[in-house]
């Protein structure tokens, strides 16, 4: 994948996507003012101690895009390319997110700038606490509400949750979600992202006619997003022609075996050398002829070099942010059925949400209780956004922002100016 200083600011692409929403909602200077920018953005100094006894400064953030609808809400990430722009534009689009699937949260996010490939269990603990603390004075399960993100994990969130709770002297499990289930977690959680993407699919498949059974896919990103998606497709009877990681791309124009191909990325980490596959070029990959396509990476996978190749009738954005405002366009003209990353992966921060709320009451659901309620949230917001992009005519990414965007300048208005 490109990165993202080549082809564009992802935060940039954010604040061009509000834009074009708020046009079409004609929203004033005013609310637009209000609700456009981050409220508190944090960046910190993460001193750690490596195994070898040398420290490492390390530079972290924490954002709050906002607070108007409820507690903000919003992954951590590791990994080297973390910026501060690129964490802005996640903490935006968590906003929208969170309002498109219609939960009480606000949007945050957090990154650390490292190589957590390159790092011991423990150096990754020291780090994590040590973060934590610096960012102590902005989290709560009232305030922000930390979850796991790219190269993070439930044990991420346990020593989260740990360095927390020994501040205050108390246990307090709701100030984290993806939690381990023994501290508090959610059955569910781990594969609620992609089985939001799967519901979405779903729905966009019945919208368009096309059977999901026997229905081509290409998966871009085989992570904790796109296996999980990549499986239900497959035990719903579609054939997974090729897949890839960060390592490698397999391909077999017949189908994948995505139950082996996950043992295989659990034994090794990776796809590389999976039988009864022929190894092809990542970029390859989204230019495959197929029926859906789930970009699962980093943002900025799709842009204006390459959008003109992508060959699926579906786009399925499991990743955040992974089309640029230039690809859109090209694959509207194309007539690609964009489902936006805001809802299409929204099962993670729905699930997020579940579990916050048990937190809260002490009371756990079974899996299929959190399932049920899951495929509920992500279908009845597939026909709210696929309702303004029937009646006004517009893209379903822009029609998801004015949903969201539109819910916050709603709640916006309603609370007014303090003081």
């Amino acid at each position: 994948m490109l990165a993202t200083a080549v082809i564009g600011n992802a935060y940039d692409v954010a604040l061009e996507n509000f834009d074009t929403a708020a046009d079409a909602l004609e929203l004033s200077q005013d609310i637009r003012e209000m609700i456009k920018y981050p409220e508190r953005v944090l960046t910190v100094s993460v001193p750690v101690r490596m195994d070898d006894g040398h420290i490492h400064r390390f530079e972290a953030h924490r954002v709050q895009h906002s607070s108007v609808r409820g507690p903000a809400k919003g992954g951590i990430r590791y990994h080297p390319q973390v910026t501060l722009d690129e964490v802005k534009a996640l903490a935006t689009w968590m906003t929208w997110k969170c309002a498109v699937v219609n939960i009480p949260f606000g949007g945050a996010k957090g990154g650390v700038t490292c190589d957590p490939k390159h790092m011991s269990q423990g150096e990754l603990e020291r780090m994590t606490r040590r973060y934590t603390s610096a960012i102590l004075p902005l989290i709560g399960p009232e305030q922000d509400i930390p979850a796991p993100d790219v190269y993070t994990n439930p044990q991420t969130m346990a020593w989260v949750m740990d360095t927390y709770s020994m501040t205050k002297g108390y246990p307090i499990p709701g100030v984290v979600t993806g939690k381990p289930i023994s501290l508090g977690g959610s059955l569910g959680r781990n594969e609620a992202t992609g089985r939001g993407v799967f519901y979405t699919i779903q729905s966009a498949c019945e919208h368009l006619g096309i059977p999901l059974k026997g229905a081509t896919v290409a998966v871009q990103g085989f992570g904790n997003a796109g296996s999980i998606a990549a499986l239900l497709l497959y035990d719903a009877g579609a054939k997974i022609i090729a897949v890839s990681d960060s390592t490698a791309c397999v391909y077999n124009r017949n189908g994948l075996d995505i139950h082996g191909l996950i043992q295989l990325k659990n034994l090794t980490g990776h796809v590389e050398g999976f039988p009864e596959s022929d190894p092809i070029e990542p970029i390859e990959l989204l230019a495959l002829k197929c029926d859906i396509l789930v970009p699962a990476a980093l943002e900025n996978a799709v842009h204006a070099d390459n959008a003109a190749s992508v060959n699926a009738k579906i786009v399925a954005e499991a990743a955040n942010g992974p089309l640029t405002p230039a690809a859109d366009r090209i694959l509207e003209r194309k007539g690609v059925f964009v489902i936006p990353d805001i809802l299409c992966n929204a099962g993670g921060v729905t699930v997020s949400y579940f579990e916050w709320v048990q937190d809260e009451q002490h009371l756990f659901w079974e899996a299929q209780d959190v399932y049920n309620r899951l495929e509920r949230v992500m279908k009845t917001s597939f026909r709210d956004v696929l309702k303004i992009h029937l009646d006004r005519k517009v893209p379903m990414r822009i029609a998801a922002n004015m949903l969201g965007i539109g819910r916050v300048a709603e709640a916006v208005q309603i609370r007014g100016i303090y003081p």
